[in-house]
């Protein structure tokens, strides 16, 4: 059994528990997007994952987005809030979660820029021109979360990165 995501499927799971997780709508100085492709299902998404137990929400994004795509950022601020009900996403252990995601602005910081999947979650990782993304295989639900953070990134509306707790 691989991942399964289900959005407003009648046929769905029931999700067991919320689930908090962090994304990063990262831009570089072109304005491309940083996105990365899964290892499970084949989709582009924005880098980012589960808040574990004892990390901040900036430092689990900092940790997943440097994991997944190798590159290190600096948070600029919220850019989005997303806890649908008629989201859930079931495990490859079987367990079915309801994701309480918050998304973020972000941007590379100095040093390296150059995207490198991990190989484990991810088989790729690389920056897209925000007007290439209709020609990739993006699940529903994170196209939501990208047009939205595109849509907001002129007027980055959020907290500024020193506003957040590390």
């Amino acid at each position: 059994m691989s991942r399964e995501e289900f959005l407003h499927d009648p046929g769905a799971p029931r999700a067991e528990l919320v689930s908090p997780s962090v994304f990063a709508a990262v831009r570089d100085d072109r304005g491309w997007l940083l996105l990365v492709r899964r290892v499970d299902n084949g989709n582009w998404e924005l880098p980012g994952g589960q808040v574990d137990v004892g990390d901040t929400v900036v430092g689990a994004l900092q940790r997943e987005v440097a994991e997944e795509a190798g590159i290190v950022i600096d948070v600029l601020g919220v850019c989005g809030v997303y806890t649908d009900p008629g989201y859930v996403i079931r495990s490859v252990a079987g367990r079915v979660r309801q994701p309480f995601t918050v998304c973020f602005h972000a941007a590379p910081a100095s040093g390296t820029t150059d995207p490198r999947p991990d190989h484990v979650e991810t088989s790729d990782a690389a920056w897209i021109d925000p007007a290439r993304l209709d020609t990739l295989p993006v699940h529903s639900a994170m196209r939501l979360w990208i047009d939205d953070a595109l849509a907001r990134w002129s007027g980055r509306i959020g907290v500024k990165s020193e506003g957040l707790s590390t």
